[in-house]
């Protein structure tokens, strides 16, 4: 239809409008406002007006015959062919008008007569609500009551329609829906009384049925999105109570919501002891570092041959948004340092330096025991630079960052006395405290009572920490943070099954999480990681950059190499660009809610949480969420494994397992593995252990001839041990899976009530974890300065130094290596596979490792726990002696000043629970 002419006066034309710019250009109908289509438009709003003041179709009643509301809609309808009797009408843009056609009227009278009908269906009818399918009278489009067509065609069409309608049955004149499986006669469903067929997940109402929620009688779901995006729920679940009321909604809009999960509030006494046992805990770290202070302070007064006290020292304010580090050891400067004034330079020094370089000036410093502890890379940087006698301390020359002109004066960064005065709080409100002792009994009664909770991980003989406190968080009470406390004080891992079981149910689906990615990625700097993202791929552990939708794809359905060789990717720390908590705000919120023991656990709340002591303002470490998303293999492959090699956290850690994905190796591909397993195995005897004559050596060097039985075996012998082992990738999975499979397999819960099927799932976990105590580290580093040849690192080529053994995140101990190091060091890891829904917690300073048996998603998160405070304070000095260039040297917890914030809130806070209570 052409436009209508220009109208300078604006006094013809429809008076609708958005209120700004845009104005409808059609001609009002003669003696109306509103042109034809607005005016309808109108009627149809004071249809859904008059239906809405009944009782709603919801509630299954319609609105009572004879009321005021019928009269309205009759009424209404009655306007509605005043206004569809005329029509406007364009003769060479003179702008007059003139009645309609006769073809025109008759087919407007039509269309009223089908409106009426179609009110008349809720005169008695009870209007459904619940599981709806439309049905289309033999698959031709219905033609809407409110639509009108122009032009001759239409019309011949519009009488042909009609005509063809009305020869059917009354019973197909109607549109029909389909409620529970019966045919329910429905009139032009009102959409916002929730007749709409439009689905919440899709928001498309073209689908071939839908299911009404009955919980909340909004919401809709349509067939395809409940198989697709719920496959766990059916439709009956989906009516009793849709996702959206659930709480695990998985559409757009849902997955853009933030959620804050806050922690269930404690009882005043109860958190007033555990911020006690939090002050008893960091005491001791608190007094290290006042005495670190007094000690340079000391120092200074000697220099300036006068007694000082911290007001003497020049205080520096940060801004909350500055951190400073020491330019020599790149740690972070907290409170005491020393700095150069002459300004043109800005060399900076932490106490620890000064330490040191005073003692090197020594010839029995501490200069002579880092070199002999850390023979590679562990040097000291202080060569050409030494401290004066009296204890001042030069600017370093210029190669090595500083002017070599001035000295460095004492500085601080906090009020004076501030650590002294938490030290009185402290005391003061510990004094009568008594700790909870964790060492008084080797095996933990509860446990012993309770075999359910337990799950056995190692086989050290004569020790009472083979078994591993495994509790199902469906069972852990308020008061169970007690028995975790008896294991974790003693630096266990703890592992809690069924986490997941506590949320709401969100979907961990590689593909749902992709979903929720892209949404959240509308920024111009996060849509370039929304298509595409980098990835370790774990044969040479080089980095590929990747589809993110195809990373996703091998996810679940595996990738191989040209030759048929897997290929093992993995994400680390994806999202990279910003926090877990921006990009993926429902599954962060989700992850949050999953973990127990939140008092230890919770980012923000958490009361026994160093971390969340911090002020608001400041910078704080990133301490996650983070996501581990890689593939995964049952067997060991022997190169490319999915893995994360032997390292130590910085801080405590809780790793959760939320999805995993079995891949299914075809037949022949199997052989290509085996085939190149045993070429795998060839070079590695003649490339890491000299072929059969080195390894024989070897081994008579290592057991050191013990047995006559041992010292007299052939080559062909040596061999064919050499060959069980390592030959075939095949045989050393089997022989892991034997060892753990055994009597008393550590792959067992303990649990005697176990049924046959629930142990033959415990079989196939997602993860293999390997946990080393703290106590064993330095057989580990005595065991790899042997045998450090004989693993594989950067693109599969032998580890020819170690600066660290542990830090430098390069050894993987395989099924043969953790057999040797038993036989040789009697060191042996808890071994134990992770499940769907397992929380592992791992305390600071216990090296480990993780191989991948599926394809895993695994969520994880750092934490600082009062009890293992001192054991961050121990693993941060030892990143601050790495090489400047070391991947760990980065002092990112800030312990120091964590401790200190930690200790002033938990003084302030228990003052305040106190003059409640009294």
């Amino acid at each position: 239809m052409s436009s209508p002419p220009e109208d300078s006066s604006g006094a013809l034309r429809c008076k609708r409008n958005d209120g700004a710019r845009w104005r409808c250009r059609e001609f009002a109908s003669p003696g109306k406002s509103y042109c034809e289509k607005h005016l309808i438009q109108l009627m149809k709003q004071s249809l859904h007006r008059v239906r809405k003041g009944g009782k709603g179709c919801c509630s299954g009643e319609a609105t009572a015959a004879g009321g005021s509301s019928h009269r309205d809609v009759h009424a209404s309808v009655r306007v509605m062919k005043e206004t569809t009797t005329r029509k406007e009408v364009k003769d060479g843009g003179c702008g007059s008008h003139e009645v309609a056609s006769e073809d025109e009227l008759g087919r407007n009278g039509i269309l009223v007569r089908k409106h009426k009908r179609q009110l008349s269906t809720y005169d008695g009818e009870e209007f459904p609500c619940k599981d709806v399918t439309s049905v289309r009278d033999s698959g031709k489009s219905e033609f809407s009551s409110f639509e009108l067509s122009h032009g001759k065609n239409n019309f011949r069409k519009e009488k042909a329609n009609s005509a063809e309608r009305q020869s059917k049955s009354a019973k197909h004149k109607r549109n029909h829906v389909l409620a529970n499986g019966k045919l329910v006669e429905v009139g032009t469903p009102n959409k916002k009384d929730g007749g709409s067929l439009m689905c919440h997940q899709c928001q498309r109402n073209d689908k071939s049925g839908v299911v009404f929620c009955l919980k909340c009688h909004r919401k809709r779901f349509c067939y395809k999105c409940i198989e697709r995006w719920y496959p766990d729920r059916t439709r009956e679940d989906v009516e009793n109570a849709c996702p959206f009321c659930r709480g695990h909604c998985n559409c757009k809009a849902c997955l853009r919501e933030f959620v804050e999960v806050v922690p269930k509030e404690l009882d005043a006494s109860v958190k007033v002891e555990r911020l006690k046992f939090l002050l008893y805990k960091v005491l001791p770290v608190l007094r290290h570092i006042q005495r670190e202070q007094s000690s340079e302070l000391e120092i200074e007064g000697n220099i300036q041959g006068a007694q000082l006290t911290e007001v003497d020292v020049r205080r520096i304010k940060l801004d909350n948004t500055e951190r400073m580090y020491c330019d020599n050891c790149n740690t972070s400067i907290f409170n005491f340092y020393r700095s150069c004034f002459n300004p043109n330079c800005s060399f900076d020094l932490c106490l620890s330096c000064c330490k040191e370089l005073r003692e090197s000036f020594h010839p029995k410093g501490r200069e002579c025991q880092l070199t002999s502890t850390y023979k590679n890379g562990m040097s000291s940087s202080f060569q050409g630079w030494s401290a004066n006698p009296d204890g001042s301390i030069p600017c370093p020359p210029k190669q090595s960052g500083g002017c070599g002109i001035a000295n460095l004066e004492l500085r601080r960064t906090f009020k004076a006395d501030w650590t002294t005065k938490l030290i009185e709080g402290a005391e003061g409100l510990t004094s009568d405290y008594k700790v909870p002792d964790s060492c008084s009994s080797e095996v933990c009664p509860s446990c012993y009572l309770n075999s359910n909770e337990v799950r056995q991980a190692a086989f050290r003989e004569n020790s009472h920490d083979n078994f591993l406190y495994s509790p199902n968080a469906t069972d852990i009470m308020d008061d169970a943070v007690d028995h975790f406390q008896f294991h974790w004080m003693k630096g266990e891992p703890v592992i809690v099954r069924n986490v997941l079981d506590k949320t709401s149910g969100l979907s961990w689906e590689p593909m749902v999480m992709c979903r929720a990615f892209r949404q959240t990625g509308a920024n111009v700097k996060f849509k370039e990681e929304t298509r595409r993202v980098k990835a370790i791929d774990c044969f040479d552990l080089c980095e590929v950059e990747i589809n993110i939708h195809q990373f996703f794809v091998g996810y679940l359905e595996g990738r191989m190499y040209r030759n048929g060789w897997p290929e093992m990717l993995k994400l680390k720390d994806w999202p990279s660009s910003t926090s877990f908590e921006e990009r993926l705000p429902r599954h962060c919120a989700e992850f949050i809610a999953a973990l127990p023991y939140s008092e230890y656990t919770h980012p923000k709340y958490g009361l026994l949480n160093l971390a969340t002591k911090l002020p608001e303002g400041s910078l704080k470490p990133d301490m996650g969420p983070k996501t581990y998303i890689a593939y995964g293999f049952q067997e060991e492959l022997s190169r490319g494994d999915s893995v994360t090699k032997l390292h130590c956290d910085m801080s405590d850690a809780v790793n959760v397992l939320t999805h995993t994905s079995k891949v299914n190796i075809k037949p022949w591909q199997t052989k290509i593995i085996e085939k190149r397993q045993k070429q795998f195995a060839a070079e590695d005897l003649s490339q890491l252990y000299g072929g059969i004559d080195g390894l024989k050596a070897s081994k008579k060097e290592i057991l050191g001839c013990t047995s006559s039985q041992q010292c007299g075996q052939s080559s062909d012998d040596t061999t064919k041990i050499f060959n069980e082992n390592c030959d075939s990738e095949k045989a050393s999975g089997c022989n892991e899976d034997n060892n753990l499979r055994s009597k008393g397999s550590i792959m067992d819960r303990a649990d005697s009530h176990l049924e046959n099927d629930e142990k033959m799932e415990v079989a196939m976990g997602g993860a293999v974890w390997d946990i080393f105590r703290r106590q064993d580290v330095p057989k580990i580093a005595k065991y790899l300065e042997k045998h450090q040849k004989e693993f594989r690192h950067m693109k599969n080529k032998p580890v020819n130094s170690l600066v660290h053994p542990i830090h430098d995140q390069t050894i993987f101990f395989n099924a043969k290596h953790k057999k040797q190091l038993k036989e040789e060091f009697g060191v042996e890891p808890w071994t134990f596979e992770q499940f769907i829904g397992e929380a592992v917690f791992i305390p600071a300073g216990c090296p480990h490792q993780v191989r991948n048996r599926q394809s895993c998603i695994k969520v994880a998160m750092d934490f600082v726990s009062p009890e293992n405070v001192e054991e961050c304070f121990q693993l941060t000095e030892e990143f601050r002696l790495l090489p400047k260039n070391h991947r760990a040297k980065e002092d990112k917890l800030e312990l120091k000043k964590m401790t200190l914030y930690a200790a002033s809130s938990a003084i302030r806070e228990i003052r305040e629970l106190l003059l409640k209570l009294d």
